[in-house]
């Protein structure tokens, strides 16, 4: 794995690869990914999500709606925007690229773990957002009763911790979470689902003492940055240089054909924007 810290490293080419000690990750066996929805996974941590399974670490991916309200990609799936058969339609092109990342271990948030069978289950559908301005989205005028933003987030936060509780009893060395990655305070863009997914990550974090770190796209180097630390000494980041992975989230992308579509080494998203694929992607512990 090509990671960059702000500490003191070592690096070892031996094999190809690049290890860094004091990365965010030294030390973790288990990490627990909060996305919004289908999709997010891959566009913001596809290349990363594969790295860590490959080396062995163990990886959760919960992600907290269906995604009901995407825009559809005009073409053989535009008859399925707002129909109640898009989520199970998200659903399946979710597994399809998780298939392509090598996750296995995914979870709706709201589903009880089969060791908290006594509560009750939840569904959170996508809350929908506008257009702020060019790159920033705001909520939406008209999110459901049933929206990830409309439940009260106590609720959410439960849902999210009732599967760390039930990681933690199977009592083996990476059953635990030991870190939770979700995104930053405006959620990348703006999504209201994005933003919440982040507030359900922090707090569950808070509450069982697990290390926490936000997804950023910019190489602080690149921005005339050291590689990492931040003033708090309590607060760390490193960048994974992820390149290798382009094909492999190539075809993950390819699997979410009603929202992206693969041009190259750029994905067009359903409202025509144009961005390169992200291969390499940045972590930053917030506490």
């Amino acid at each position: 794995m090509a990671a960059r810290g702000g500490a003191a490293s070592d690096a070892n080419e031996a094999d190809g690869t690049r290890t860094r000690h004091g990365s965010v990750l030294d030390g973790v066996t288990h990490v627990l990914f909060v996305h919004a929805h289908p999709d997010d996974e891959t566009l913001a941590t596809g290349a990363l999500l594969s790295e860590l399974v490959d080396t062995g670490m163990a990886v959760t991916l919960v992600t907290c709606t269906r995604g009901e309200r995407g825009e559809v990609v005009a073409g053989p799936h535009t008859h399925l925007e707002d129909t109640p058969e898009f989520a199970a339609h998200r659903e399946g092109e979710l597994a399809g690229a998780l298939a392509e990342l090598g996750v296995s271990r995914h979870v709706w948030l709201g589903t009880p773990p089969a060791r908290a069978a006594h509560l009750d289950p939840r569904r959170y559908e996508d809350s929908g957002m506008r257009w702020i301005r060019e790159g920033l989205a705001g909520p939406s005028d008209d999110a459901s009763l049933a929206a990830f933003t409309s439940a009260g987030v106590d609720e959410e936060v439960a849902d999210l911790l009732a599967l760390i509780d039930a990681d933690a009893a199977l009592g083996t060395v990476a059953a635990t979470p030991d870190l939770i990655v979700s995104y930053n305070e405006i959620g990348g863009y703006g999504h209201p689902d994005h933003v919440r997914a982040r507030e359900v990550a922090q707090m569950a974090a808070r509450a069982r003492g697990i290390r926490i770190a936000e997804i950023f796209h910019e190489n602080p180097d690149a921005a005339g940055q050291p590689g990492g630390s931040r003033d708090d000494a309590a607060s760390s980041s490193t960048w994974f240089e992820l390149g290798h992975r382009l094909d492999q989230v190539k075809r993950a992308l390819a699997r979410h054909a009603s929202q992206v579509t693969v041009d190259g080494d750029d994905v067009v998203h359903s409202g025509g924007q144009r961005t390169p694929i992200a291969t390499s992607v940045g972590l930053r512990v917030t506490r």
